[in-house]
């Protein structure tokens, strides 16, 4: 995720990767200020081999799968992943959500982990 927000964000853009938990799900957001998704794209990005880069002559890297992937990987642990942008040049955010344990499950030796932003530059 955090190399399709880089590569995809121009030199002076930005990366931001926020972190929320509270009793029930853990979000991790990532949002850049690049390229952006066109709209008509959106419903197909996380599957096998899709590739907006089909229109972007510029951009030959990638294979189309690491998004399928990573939504594979995301909804084996019981979350979730969506896709958001408002299109060509609005840059792109995808949020990961993912259950957190009861406290009946916590271990009591672990640290209670709070929200937290990280902020990247390409």
């Amino acid at each position: 995720m955090l190399d399709n927000a880089l590569r995809h964000t121009p030199p002076h853009g930005h990366v931001d990767v926020r972190v929320h938990i509270d009793r029930h799900q853990l979000e991790v957001s990532i949002s850049d200020t690049g390229e952006g998704i066109p709209a008509q794209h959106l419903p197909y990005v996380f599957e096998r081999f899709y590739r907006v880069e089909a229109e972007r002559a510029h951009d030959n890297s990638g294979a189309g799968i690491g998004l399928a992937i990573a939504k594979a990987l995301v909804e084996a642990h019981g979350g979730s992943i969506t896709a958001r942008s408002q299109g060509p040049g609005t840059g792109a955010t995808f949020i990961i959500t993912f259950p957190v344990a009861t406290s009946e499950h916590r271990r009591p030796d672990l640290p209670r982990p709070e929200s937290q932003d990280l902020h990247v530059r390409p």
